[in-house]
């Protein structure tokens, strides 16, 4: 598993490398497909439910599952989340970050800044003997304490041979509750945050999620493991 998730973070951060202007997300899923595939790995995303790419490409006000496609163009000042994973010898990692592409704005760069930020305060918190709400309350008042809101519509979750297993992992809740995390688990820590409102929408392709007010939206995730000595993030590429 952990040569999976290794995989996962080194196709996210090509990809990162790439993100600029003039690029198109097709470009960009392409690339994390050969490199998945040149490392003996499965892009474990594509055919998904149905889903038909690598990666998921998010741009702007879209919050998860954007697909890529030729015509979807980057210019400058866009933010760009992506979500990708890859499967390797019947195990999986996931992992997604938020990209600027050239110069975005301070509410751009604020609002990644906090996204990422908050991922770690909800890892801070994923360690044995607490539970998975400890991690929920934790990314949640982060994310309102710098006056942005948290994704209600759409969580994290458990990973291992299967791509999603439970638990779910929410970004919002109340510590103390939930399941037990206890070493050996492995989990897939996803904050989603809106620079406005927490309400999403679904946009026709039954894939794509947008904010519903049209305000910016970040996405970082990791894969961790919960051992005896604390949590270990997994999707690290060096």
């Amino acid at each position: 598993m952990k040569e999976a998730c290794v995989i996962s973070a080194q196709a996210l951060k090509l990809i990162g490398t790439a993100v600029e202007p003039g690029v198109s997300t097709l470009e960009l899923d392409r690339l994390a497909e050969k490199f998945i595939l040149s490392k003996g790995g499965k892009p474990n995303f594509k055919g998904l439910y149905g889903y038909p790419a690598t990666a998921c490409i998010s741009i702007n006000n879209e919050v998860i599952h954007g697909i890529p496609a030729k015509d979807r163009i980057l210019k400058s000042g866009d933010i760009v989340s992506v979500d990708l994973g890859a499967e390797f010898e019947g195990y999986n990692g996931d992992n997604a970050a938020t990209f600027a592409c050239g110069d975005v704005s301070a509410e751009a760069k604020r609002l990644m800044d906090t996204t990422r930020e908050s991922l770690y305060e909800g890892i801070k918190h994923a360690c044995a003997g607490n539970r998975v709400g400890d991690i929920s309350a934790s990314v949640q008042k982060y994310v309102e304490s710098r006056g942005f809101s948290v994704v209600r519509k759409f969580v994290g979750h458990g990973i291992g041979t299967k791509l999603h297993e439970a638990p779910e992992v929410p970004n919002f809740g109340v510590s103390g509750r939930g399941v037990r995390l206890v070493p050996g688990m492995t989990l897939a820590i996803e904050p989603m945050v809106n620079a406005g409102s927490y309400d999403v929408k679904v946009m026709p392709d039954g894939w794509t999620v947008l904010t519903s007010d049209g305000s910016l939206s970040a996405h970082f995730e990791h894969t961790i493991a919960i051992t005896a000595d604390g949590p270990v993030i997994m999707t690290v590429a060096d």
